[in-house]
Protein backbone atom coordinates (compact mmCIF):
# COMPACT_ATOMS: atom_id res chain seq x y z
CA UNK A 1 0.00 0.00 0.00
CA UNK A 2 2.96 2.81 0.45
CA UNK A 3 6.24 2.65 -1.31
CA UNK A 4 9.52 1.76 -0.18
CA UNK A 5 11.15 5.13 -0.50
CA UNK A 6 12.42 7.16 2.42
CA UNK A 7 12.58 10.87 2.99
CA UNK A 8 16.21 12.27 2.20
CA UNK A 9 18.95 11.40 4.85
CA UNK A 10 20.70 14.61 5.72
CA UNK A 11 24.43 14.03 6.37
CA UNK A 12 25.99 15.31 9.71
CA UNK A 13 27.74 18.08 7.84
CA UNK A 14 24.87 19.52 6.72
CA UNK A 15 23.55 22.99 8.24
CA UNK A 16 26.61 22.88 10.44
CA UNK A 17 27.80 25.85 11.82
CA UNK A 18 30.93 27.01 10.33
CA UNK A 19 31.75 29.15 13.16
CA UNK A 20 30.40 27.30 16.48
CA UNK A 21 29.39 29.12 19.45
CA UNK A 22 31.91 29.16 22.28
CA UNK A 23 30.72 28.05 25.47
CA UNK A 24 32.98 30.17 28.21
CA UNK A 25 30.98 28.82 31.14
CA UNK A 26 27.85 27.08 32.77
CA UNK A 27 25.88 29.18 35.53
CA UNK A 28 23.32 27.48 36.71
CA UNK A 29 22.35 23.40 35.87
CA UNK A 30 18.79 22.24 37.47
CA UNK A 31 18.13 18.76 37.21
CA UNK A 32 15.36 16.48 37.04
CA UNK A 33 14.01 13.00 36.18
CA UNK A 34 12.09 14.54 33.26
CA UNK A 35 14.70 16.83 31.72
CA UNK A 36 17.87 19.01 32.87
CA UNK A 37 18.05 22.88 32.27
CA UNK A 38 21.42 24.54 31.45
CA UNK A 39 22.13 28.35 31.56
CA UNK A 40 25.61 29.04 30.00
CA UNK A 41 27.59 31.89 29.23
CA UNK A 42 28.35 31.54 25.50
CA UNK A 43 30.59 33.72 23.03
CA UNK A 44 28.58 33.55 19.94
CA UNK A 45 30.15 33.60 16.20
CA UNK A 46 29.67 37.51 15.92
CA UNK A 47 32.08 38.03 19.42
CA UNK A 48 29.48 38.76 21.38
CA UNK A 49 28.36 37.12 24.52
CA UNK A 50 25.15 35.95 26.08
CA UNK A 51 23.68 34.31 28.68
CA UNK A 52 21.47 31.25 27.12
CA UNK A 53 18.96 28.91 28.69
CA UNK A 54 18.51 25.33 27.00
CA UNK A 55 17.29 22.30 28.28
CA UNK A 56 18.46 18.58 27.51
CA UNK A 57 15.66 16.33 27.22
CA UNK A 58 15.31 12.31 26.04
CA UNK A 59 14.82 11.94 22.57
CA UNK A 60 11.37 10.43 21.45
CA UNK A 61 9.49 7.82 19.56
CA UNK A 62 5.88 8.28 17.74
CA UNK A 63 4.35 5.58 16.20
CA UNK A 64 1.54 6.25 13.14
CA UNK A 65 -0.61 2.81 14.05
CA UNK A 66 -2.55 0.94 11.71
CA UNK A 67 -5.01 -1.19 11.35
CA UNK A 68 -7.33 -2.28 8.17
CA UNK A 69 -6.50 0.55 6.80
CA UNK A 70 -7.57 3.14 9.64
CA UNK A 71 -5.38 4.92 11.59
CA UNK A 72 -6.05 3.67 15.28
CA UNK A 73 -4.85 5.93 18.90
CA UNK A 74 -5.15 5.09 22.16
CA UNK A 75 -7.81 6.70 24.65
CA UNK A 76 -6.87 10.72 24.93
CA UNK A 77 -4.67 11.66 27.86
CA UNK A 78 -4.23 14.60 29.97
CA UNK A 79 -1.55 16.72 28.74
CA UNK A 80 -0.86 19.23 32.24
CA UNK A 81 1.21 21.76 29.68
CA UNK A 82 -1.95 22.13 28.15
CA UNK A 83 -4.09 21.27 30.67
CA UNK A 84 -6.52 19.40 28.11
CA UNK A 85 -6.74 15.94 26.90
CA UNK A 86 -4.94 15.16 23.74
CA UNK A 87 -5.44 12.53 20.65
CA UNK A 88 -1.93 11.23 20.73
CA UNK A 89 -0.57 8.60 18.44
CA UNK A 90 1.35 5.77 21.25
CA UNK A 91 4.84 7.22 21.72
CA UNK A 92 7.17 7.49 24.41
CA UNK A 93 10.93 8.66 25.23
CA UNK A 94 14.20 6.93 24.16
CA UNK A 95 15.84 6.68 27.31
CA UNK A 96 19.12 7.32 25.62
CA UNK A 97 19.27 7.37 21.70
CA UNK A 98 23.31 7.51 21.62
CA UNK A 99 23.28 4.05 23.10
CA UNK A 100 19.85 2.54 22.05
CA UNK A 101 18.40 1.94 18.56
CA UNK A 102 15.26 4.13 18.86
CA UNK A 103 13.25 0.82 16.77
CA UNK A 104 13.98 -0.80 20.46
CA UNK A 105 11.43 0.94 22.34
CA UNK A 106 8.91 1.09 19.95
CA UNK A 107 7.48 -2.51 20.54
CA UNK A 108 7.17 -1.55 24.59
CA UNK A 109 4.89 1.35 23.36
CA UNK A 110 2.78 -1.02 21.33
CA UNK A 111 2.36 -3.12 24.03
CA UNK A 112 1.59 -0.35 26.64
CA UNK A 113 -0.47 1.96 24.72
CA UNK A 114 -2.47 -0.37 22.56
CA UNK A 115 -2.72 -3.21 25.10
CA UNK A 116 -1.25 -5.55 22.99
CA UNK A 117 0.17 -8.84 24.44
CA UNK A 118 3.26 -9.53 21.90
CA UNK A 119 3.51 -6.11 19.52
CA UNK A 120 6.55 -8.48 17.34
CA UNK A 121 3.39 -10.62 16.49
CA UNK A 122 0.99 -8.23 16.55
CA UNK A 123 2.94 -6.09 13.90
CA UNK A 124 2.90 -6.88 10.20
CA UNK A 125 5.38 -4.14 9.17
CA UNK A 126 7.33 -1.32 10.60
CA UNK A 127 8.87 1.16 9.14
CA UNK A 128 11.24 4.36 9.83
CA UNK A 129 9.81 7.70 8.93
CA UNK A 130 12.78 9.78 7.59
CA UNK A 131 13.67 9.40 11.64
CA UNK A 132 16.30 11.86 13.90
CA UNK A 133 13.93 15.28 13.72
CA UNK A 134 15.00 18.46 15.86
CA UNK A 135 12.30 19.41 18.15
CA UNK A 136 12.88 22.73 19.24
CA UNK A 137 16.59 23.33 18.10
CA UNK A 138 17.32 26.87 19.80
CA UNK A 139 16.20 25.50 23.24
CA UNK A 140 16.12 21.57 23.17
CA UNK A 141 18.32 19.01 22.53
CA UNK A 142 15.10 16.29 21.93
CA UNK A 143 15.37 14.67 18.48
CA UNK A 144 11.86 12.65 17.50
CA UNK A 145 11.82 9.70 15.41
CA UNK A 146 8.86 8.41 13.73
CA UNK A 147 7.77 5.36 12.59
CA UNK A 148 4.79 3.60 10.80
CA UNK A 149 3.42 0.10 12.47
CA UNK A 150 0.91 -1.60 9.87
CA UNK A 151 -1.03 -4.01 12.54
CA UNK A 152 -1.87 -7.64 11.67
CA UNK A 153 -5.72 -7.72 9.76
CA UNK A 154 -6.41 -10.97 11.84
CA UNK A 155 -5.67 -9.64 15.23
CA UNK A 156 -8.55 -8.14 17.27
CA UNK A 157 -7.52 -4.96 19.37
CA UNK A 158 -8.84 -4.06 22.61
CA UNK A 159 -11.35 -0.99 22.23
CA UNK A 160 -11.31 -0.31 25.99
CA UNK A 161 -8.08 1.44 25.82
CA UNK A 162 -8.86 3.20 22.08
CA UNK A 163 -10.32 6.34 21.15
CA UNK A 164 -13.43 5.60 19.87
CA UNK A 165 -12.91 7.17 16.55
CA UNK A 166 -10.59 5.46 13.95
CA UNK A 167 -9.71 7.19 10.54
CA UNK A 168 -9.13 6.04 7.24
CA UNK A 169 -5.59 6.44 6.09
CA UNK A 170 -6.86 6.32 2.07
CA UNK A 171 -9.92 8.95 2.53
CA UNK A 172 -8.10 12.68 2.37
CA UNK A 173 -11.63 13.95 3.71
CA UNK A 174 -10.72 12.28 6.62
CA UNK A 175 -6.88 13.14 7.12
CA UNK A 176 -7.89 16.76 6.11
CA UNK A 177 -10.59 16.39 9.03
CA UNK A 178 -7.60 14.78 11.37
CA UNK A 179 -4.88 18.05 10.18
CA UNK A 180 -6.69 20.83 9.24
CA UNK A 181 -9.97 20.56 11.34
CA UNK A 182 -7.97 20.46 14.59
CA UNK A 183 -8.48 16.74 16.11
CA UNK A 184 -4.83 15.97 15.81
CA UNK A 185 -3.15 19.14 17.54
CA UNK A 186 0.09 17.65 18.51
CA UNK A 187 2.42 18.81 16.21
CA UNK A 188 4.80 15.72 16.82
CA UNK A 189 1.83 13.34 15.83
CA UNK A 190 1.19 15.55 12.98
CA UNK A 191 4.90 15.86 11.48
CA UNK A 192 4.86 11.72 11.93
CA UNK A 193 1.37 11.64 9.58
CA UNK A 194 2.60 14.23 7.30
CA UNK A 195 5.65 12.61 6.54
CA UNK A 196 3.92 9.23 5.99
CA UNK A 197 1.72 10.91 3.69
CA UNK A 198 4.17 12.73 1.96
CA UNK A 199 6.84 10.43 1.57
CA UNK A 200 5.13 6.14 2.04
CA UNK A 201 1.43 7.38 -0.09
CA UNK A 202 2.84 6.34 -3.42
CA UNK A 203 -0.64 6.14 -5.43
CA UNK A 204 -4.68 6.53 -4.76
CA UNK A 205 -6.35 9.63 -3.33
CA UNK A 206 -3.64 10.69 -0.94
CA UNK A 207 -1.06 11.06 -3.60
CA UNK A 208 1.22 14.34 -3.09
Amino acid sequence: PYSRRGAPQLSATDGASESAWQRLSTTATIASPWCTIHCERLLDSSGSVLDYWRVERASSAVILTIHRDRLVFPKMQYRPGVAQSTLDFPGGRIPDASKHDPEEVVWAILQRELGLEDARAAVETLTPLGGDWAVDSSFSSQRLHGFAAVLRDDIELDKNVLHPHTYNVCDRGEMERLLRGGELRCLQCRAVLMDYLLWFRSSGPLSL
